[in-house]
């Protein structure tokens, strides 16, 4: 199921939200500029390599620094193809507005690299002896999806389904499209670790890490709501309602 939309208006202008989709692209614009062997070198040396610090030695031997924990913030934002970038940036469109919305610019962006981190942590301590980077947003990006997820549990999710070559669009309550996102990759992570000793491909257990630290620490990061002003015009209405206890 490919979500398209939500039914959930965005109440600011989600600055940040475009920015990281615009820094995503620019990079990834970079990447397709670079020559295949250069190309290599700065995702193993930015990509996440969960080997590099499982196994020190083997990173010495191929000439990667064992003291450098920087990749666990650069590979939020390399991407492996056009398709993996897109899909990636299409996903925040549609779900990071909302949650900016809730936390405010400043915030969310924490917040944001915050689930990247406990991704990029969750898929070490889930692939210790893998030689292969990772790259992407995918795992921030979980995270926000488990803020939106208790959040607004109850906005309606337009998506696409095709079946054989006809699309099909209907409508999914977030609750359950996410709960179902959710499920497929823990069973993904779940099979992929049954049947190869090695890892390569989706980052099933990041993408679980990042979702449920968003849901578990997006509270710590939400705006105070203020209360609605009235406006002149509605000053009747309030005083209705100013006996009521």
């Amino acid at each position: 199921m490919i979500p398209i939309r939500d039914t959930v208006p965005s109440r600011h202008t989600p600055v940040v939200t475009w920015t990281i989709i615009g820094v995503n692209l620019l990079i990834f614009v970079y990447e397709a500029t670079l020559p295949p062997e250069d190309l290599q070198r700065l995702i193993y040396f930015l990509g996440m390599v969960p080997a590099r610090y499982s196994h020190p030695l083997w990173a010495q031997q191929i000439g990667l620094p064992i003291d450098d924990y920087w990749p666990f913030l650069t590979s939020m934002f390399l991407h492996g193809s056009w398709g993996h970038v897109l899909s990636n940036m299409w996903a925040l469109w549609i779900f990071g507005d909302n949650v900016e919305d809730r936390m405010g610019p400043f915030r969310f962006i924490l917040f944001y690299l915050l689930c990247g981190l406990a991704a990029g942590l969750t898929h070490w301590f889930t692939n210790l002896d893998s030689t292969v980077p990772t790259v992407g947003a995918s795992g921030a990006i979980a995270g926000v999806l488990g803020a939106y997820f208790v959040l607004y549990p109850r906005a309606r999710i337009v998506v696409l389904l095709p079946v054989f070559f006809f699309p099909f669009f209907f409508q999914l309550p977030a609750f359950i499209y996410l709960l179902f996102w959710f499920l497929s990759q823990m069973l993904g992570g779940t099979i992929a670790g049954l049947r190869a000793s090695d890892v390569g491909g989706i980052a099933f257990w990041a993408h679980v890490g990042g979702f449920a630290s968003g849901v578990l620490l997006h509270r710590l990061f939400l705006a105070r709501e203020e209360p609605r002003r009235f406006h002149p015009d509605e000053a009747g209405v309030e005083r209705a309602w100013a006996h009521w206890p």
